[in-house]
């Protein structure tokens, strides 16, 4: 609790001795009257500004909700304002047949439509139906007051009768109010239990202090000042301490089993409330013994509530029938997603399928190039001649790329160990065009290198980028022969941390497509670049071209680059072509 906070709460506990001293020591009199008016005052209006700091922190329905507080308190500090200047400046008692009465009776109100905003309860457990329950209950509850007080102060007046029908109906009120605050603290949990118990704490002892002091004034012994007027004080101060204590701004996960009977029983009484007004209308017409006049009073109100309530019954049911149709709607969603994730669990175990197959053939694989790989340099160890020598030594070096994808296949499969280390992406696209030489050569292709000199190194596994760029250029060297194309351009270059590798297959423009899009992948090699890329936070896509060209592109993060900038991008997998070389 803030300095600020002790001080205020400090005044108030010595408004309420200063109280409770008077009543000991002082005898009736006017300044005895005067302090205790003046004190209430000051405790309502306490209680009416403590919680103006938690509306303007707040929002949404949590402001609302404190916005209500305020005002149902600030209608109890107005009737306490009324009452002090009857006693104080006009040195008079009320009158008996009071309007301000009305105020006292409606400062309950806004405190039980605070209740119904239930904002404790998460937002998405909070209905626009149950609010609209609860607007019914509230115009029931005035139909009730105008029904059973307003009669006889207006149009019959009769002091008897409208304080016994007050009496009875704001004690049903107050009732209906602890009632409704005992439940929700019952069904919240945290700050807001707290809150709620320190309100129902503040309303019990209220209840029992009116049901005193009407007990006293029906005895002639009760006067402002007294000691029958300490619980209400406290009661009055309770206000302030709850506002002071209790931090509870934002609504909190759980109680959706309380949430949901809470609404099914609003809207039960909600309905109850509708059905009773025919109810209502039968006791006007039967009740000979009041006059003609309230007889028909009643009769015209009933039928005005029973049709504005009406209305507020075919409004409910349209916002019940949208709510159920967007349940509809958010189930068939649910169920769609849920069975693309179905479809994509079983993507995922295919490929973790074929990965272990790919390691276990990989590894098979392995130990007959092992071999071819010592008898090669057994070879080379041999007298040869001028053109055995350079046939032998290319032997070991095929022998040596196929081990070294071998080892990349054995890597995206998860068995084997991936090294980086700093690598310069045109060294790379230089190595992949000689290694392909002997395929564009063979078909009569020309490869153009265009190498950005400036393009910043990465970090990576040289094997695996390696890969990834014959692959790319394997099936370029491809789709050019396939479609009558005659050249293949390799370039690198480079923007803001990135490094992009660009491979455009030059294909006539009479081509217009040169596979279907909508392809599903299905060779290893290309699940393999996927694996590779994703491994080094880079992505690989591809676009064809209006004027025919096929151009694949895959971007790398520079080294330095922070990766968190590229490692949630999705690798788009270029479109496949039929059978290329390393497929």
């Amino acid at each position: 609790m803030t300095k600020r906070s002790q001080v205020w709460l400090g005044a108030v506990a010595a408004a309420v001795a200063a109280q409770v001293l008077a009543a000991l020591l002082l005898p009736r009199s006017f300044a005895l009257t005067a302090f205790s008016d003046f004190v209430q005052c000051f405790l309502l209006f306490s209680g009416t500004a403590v919680f103006i700091p938690l509306a303007a922190q707040s929002k949404g329905r949590v402001r609302l909700f404190w916005s209500l507080i305020i005002f149902g308190a600030a209608l109890w500090f107005a009737y306490q304002v009324a009452w002090t200047y009857y006693e104080v400046v006009l040195r008079a008692d009320a009158p008996d047949l009071w309007s301000w009465d009305v105020v006292l009776f409606l400062h309950i109100v806004p405190t039980m439509a605070a209740l119904g905003l239930r904002p404790h309860i998460p937002r998405d457990e909070h209905s626009h139906v149950g609010e609209l329950d609860f607007i019914l209950l509230l115009l029931w509850w005035l139909f009730l007051y105008v029904m059973a007080v307003m009669p006889w102060q207006y149009v019959v007046p009769d002091v008897s009768a409208y304080n016994r029908n007050l009496d009875d109906l704001y004690l049903v009120e107050k009732l209906v109010l602890l009632a409704a605050l005992f439940a929700s603290m019952l069904t919240s949990h945290g700050g807001w239990r707290k809150l709620y118990a320190a309100l129902f704490a503040c309303y019990l002892g209220y209840s029992g202090s009116s049901s005193l002091a009407n007990w006293a004034i029906a005895r002639n012994q009760y006067y402002s000042g007294s000691l029958y007027d300490i619980p209400l004080v406290l009661a009055m101060a309770a206000i302030t301490w709850a506002g002071l204590t209790v931090r509870a701004e934002q609504p909190e996960a759980g109680g959706r089993e309380g949430s949901t009977t809470y609404a099914v029983w609003v809207a039960r009484c909600s309905m109850i409330a509708v059905f009773s007004l025919p109810l209502f209308a039968a006791w006007a017409i039967s009740e000979t013994v009041v006059p003609h006049r309230i007889r028909i009073l009643r009769l015209a109100l009933t039928l005005v509530s029973a049709f504005l309530m009406g209305i507020l019954v075919l409004v409910r049911q349209r916002w019940a029938d949208r709510e159920l149709v967007r349940l509809l709607d958010l189930s068939n969603e649910s169920f769609t997603h849920l069975k693309h994730l179905q479809a994509q669990i079983l993507q995922t175990e295919k490929i973790a399928s074929i990965g272990q197959l790919v390691g276990g053939v990989a590894h098979e694989i392995n130990n007959p190039l092992t071999a071819m790989l010592g008898y090669s340099d057994l070879l080379l160890g041999t007298p040869l001649d001028s053109t055995q020598q350079p046939v032998a030594a290319r032997i070991g070096h095929y022998v040596r790329r196929t081990k070294s994808l071998v080892a990349s296949l054995i890597n995206f499969a998860g068995l084997g160990p991936s090294i980086p280390t700093s690598l310069d992406l045109n060294a790379l696209a230089t190595t992949a065009v000689k290694l392909t030489q002997p395929q564009w050569e063979a078909a009569h292709l020309e490869v153009v290198t265009e190498l950005d000199p400036t393009s910043p190194r990465l970090v990576g596994d040289s094997n695996q980028l390696l890969q990834v760029c014959l692959q790319l250029i394997g099936n370029s060297i491809y789709a050019v022969t396939e479609w009558g194309g005659k050249t293949i351009t390799v370039s690198t270059r480079q923007q803001p941390e990135i490094c992009i590798l660009h491979v455009v297959a030059h294909i006539p423009p009479a081509v217009k497509s040169a596979a279907d899009p909508a392809s599903p992948l299905s060779r290893l090699g290309l699940s393999a670049c996927q694996g590779i890329l994703q491994q080094h936070q880079g992505t690989i896509s591809q676009e064809q071209r209006p004027d025919g060209t096929l151009l694949l592109s895959i971007q790398l993060p520079a080294a330095g680059s922070e990766p968190s900038k590229n490692k949630n991008k999705e690798a788009t997998l270029p479109i496949l072509l039929p059978s290329p070389p390393y497929a």
